[in-house]
């Protein structure tokens, strides 16, 4: 059965060649954000899948993520959690390494934005090879958190990102 939430989302992709290099098929999200009611169909999405999971924080990677995760969390009364690029917050971090195609980049998030035993949500725009992600998750092993699920809008089947990841349970709503 077809969902109309996912079909308005989907509309509101744009495909991008050749970007950010040649060769790549950039999923464009401007276009959804910009839509009233695509943006907000995708906020209820995101946060009927998150709800299921009763969260107490929502975690959201830099910087499309912050985006969403910001949103849901205030959709779901609970509390946000930025992780950011390595340098970008003023306290004390934890930090986590993963591969790019042409290097390696860290991520961080605050010692004390999540405690031991709680129950957090991690959400993003886009999975493709998973080491984002699989790097936000180490930050939560890190801190003690325990890591209900992980919420793309988009995923590149292709890639086989989701597989890093188990057996931490992945949402993606539109697959590519």
């Amino acid at each position: 059965m077809a969902n109309p939430k996912l079909d308005l989302l989907a509309q509101h992709i744009r495909d991008v060649p050749d970007f950010p290099k040649p060769g790549i098929l950039f999923k464009d999200i401007t276009p959804m954000l910009g839509n009233a009611e695509a943006f907000e169909a995708c906020i209820d999405l995101f946060a009927e899948e998150a709800a299921k999971s009763q969260p107490t924080k929502i975690l959201g990677i830099d910087a499309r993520g912050f985006i969403f995760g910001a949103a849901v969390a205030r959709h779901l009364g609970v509390g946000f959690v930025p992780i950011r690029k390595k340098g970008k917050l003023p306290r004390q971090t934890v930090e986590a390494s993963y591969a790019l195609e042409y290097g390696e980049a860290t991520i961080a998030m605050h010692t004390d934005a999540i405690v031991a035993g709680e129950a957090v949500v991690l959400i993003d725009d886009l999975l493709a090879t998973g080491g984002t992600a699989e790097a936000a998750a180490k930050l939560v092993n890190q801190l003690g958190g325990d890591l209900k699920s992980i919420l793309f809008l988009v995923e590149l089947d292709f890639l086989n990102g989701r597989e890093k990841l188990a057996p931490i349970p992945v949402t993606s709503f539109i697959h590519v």
